[in-house]
């Protein structure tokens, strides 16, 4: 994932810069990076921040920069922003997003002239380097954005920082969001919608789906008109977003009140815990939802560590996240011995964080282990976001589960409609061998119609990729 901000300033902008972009560190654990421009031209700073915060690593930088145009970002890839020499002028870019045809891409930057791309690390093509490419091939950048927008396939949100003013872009479906803040002498434009209230701003507007704007310190202007179709992820308000975010005018904390309570109404008198609890952070509010509704009481089990766990992505390699997991949230005794437990996690992945988990409360003394997912069972690799950092889809707990039932991955995947489903047998066995394979007391998934009834937009405006496969 990752996400951006940007601010335009009749002032410095340096201050308002570091606090908005530090405010998406939550979006990621890899990278950070801010560019400027003042007198001296462009500045920019870039620090690996996967051992240390993003406040941390730039407090020095915020000393020596000086412009009133800036860019920021949070990435869970590549280095960026990038500053860029071409014959648009020179301009600082940086994107969120995920591109599935990047070798079709550089191909098609090759065979119209460009001639080179510097190769990272692992061999591969900044993603936002050729999104860049893209643009210098048009005569404007407003047109360069226009037909990078066109040509990835996948999702890619931008900002554009030049000598004058800043550029945002949203992906062409809207898939990720920019919200648009203004305060006297200054505009901003941000993934997340809170990043820039403690920083004096007041919301403006959000961008729709493909729609650019020109911002500079006195205006923000549309160059580029929205379009009716969106496809913004659900996985924002499940997961991603903070409490505090609101996206298309929905906030994330009531959002999963709301499914919480929905999966409560489903479970009824089905079960009777002692506590309902959620697996920090995330699952938290969803068990808040869960317990108003169903007048269980709501504890907290566990406590996350957040003097050295304040974040809640992990490391790149399974092994480190597994004990990460088990080193960052701290067991309550007196909560969990002879209790019976409803925990609710945001979404199951692999399933081997939360086995163990599971495990550990059974060594601890829980009579029985409840769990209860926030979303419906992952069954497609996301294409849009990287999402998961599965290489594989069969890293899905539901797909090897599925796999080993079906005997083979072709008539798996024929029969994934049928397991997407929750009225149909072939639904319930899965969740029955899932719940098994983990040594899960009882296991259910929240219904897509409710977690889409949850967030309260039309389905056709939401991306449900991850779980029912439509694009």
């Amino acid at each position: 994932m990752g996400g951006l901000f940007g601010v335009v300033s009749k002032s410095s902008c340096v201050f308002d810069l570091f606090f908005g972009t530090d405010y998406h560190s939550h979006l990621g654990t890899r990278r950070g990076g801010m560019a400027v421009y003042g007198e001296a031209g462009f500045q920019r700073a870039i620090h690996n921040i996967e051992n240390s915060p993003f406040r941390t690593k730039f407090e020095k930088d915020v000393d020596e920069m000086e412009g009133n145009l800036g860019i920021g970002c949070i990435s869970d890839s590549e280095p960026q922003p990038l500053i860029v020499r071409s014959h648009l002028g020179n301009f600082a870019i940086t994107t969120v997003g995920r591109i599935n045809n990047i070798n079709e891409l550089i191909e098609t930057c090759y065979a119209k002239g460009y001639t080179h791309f510097l190769e990272m690390s692992g061999g591969d093509v900044n993603p936002t380097e050729l999104v860049a490419s893209l643009i210098t091939q048009k005569d404007s950048i407003v047109e360069g954005i226009r037909y990078a927008q066109q040509l990835v396939d996948g999702s890619m949100t931008m900002l554009v920082l030049t000598s004058e003013g800043m550029y945002a872009a949203r992906d062409r479906l809207g898939r990720t969001p920019i919200v648009i803040g203004r305060k006297e002498g200054a505009f901003c434009a941000s993934f997340e919608s809170f990043a820039f209230l403690n920083l004096g701003y007041t919301a403006y507007r959000e961008l729709g789906p493909s729609e650019i704007v020109y911002m500079t310190a006195e205006s923000c202007e549309t160059v580029s008109a929205p379009t009716e179709e969106m496809r913004i992820c659900t996985f924002l308000w499940v997961y991603y977003g903070y409490p505090t975010s609101t996206y298309e005018g929905i906030n994330v904390e009531q959002m999963r009140y709301n499914c919480g309570a929905k999966l409560a109404a489903r479970d009824g008198d089905t079960v009777k815990p002692d506590i309902v609890a959620g697996i920090p952070d995330s699952g938290t509010a969803h068990a808040v939802g869960y317990a108003n509704e169903s007048g269980i009481p709501f504890a907290r089990p566990f406590i996350k560590y957040t003097p050295t766990w304040p974040r809640s992505f992990m490391p790149q390699q399974q092994s480190q996240r597994n004990f990460i997991a088990k080193m960052k949230l701290i067991a309550i005794d007196a909560l969990i011995r002879d209790r019976s437990l409803l925990l609710i996690d945001d979404s199951i992945v692999r399933g081997t964080q939360l086995r163990e988990t599971t495990e550990f409360l059974y060594q601890s003394g829980a009579k029985e282990v409840h769990i209860r997912t926030a979303c419906p069972p992952l069954l497609f690799g996301c294409k849009y976001l990287n999402f998961s950092r599965s290489k594989s889809e069969l890293d899905l707990i539901a797909r090897r589960v599925i796999l080993k039932r079906e005997g083979s991955e072709e008539a798996a995947k024929a029969k994934l409609p049928l397991y997407a489903d929750p009225t149909t047998p072939e639904y319930r066995v899965m969740v029955e061998d899932i719940g098994k394979e983990l040594n899960f007391t009882s296991l259910q998934y929240c219904r897509l119609d409710d977690l889409i009834a949850s967030v309260g937009i039309p389905s056709c405006k939401l991306c449900t990729y991850c779980w029912s496969g439509q694009e």
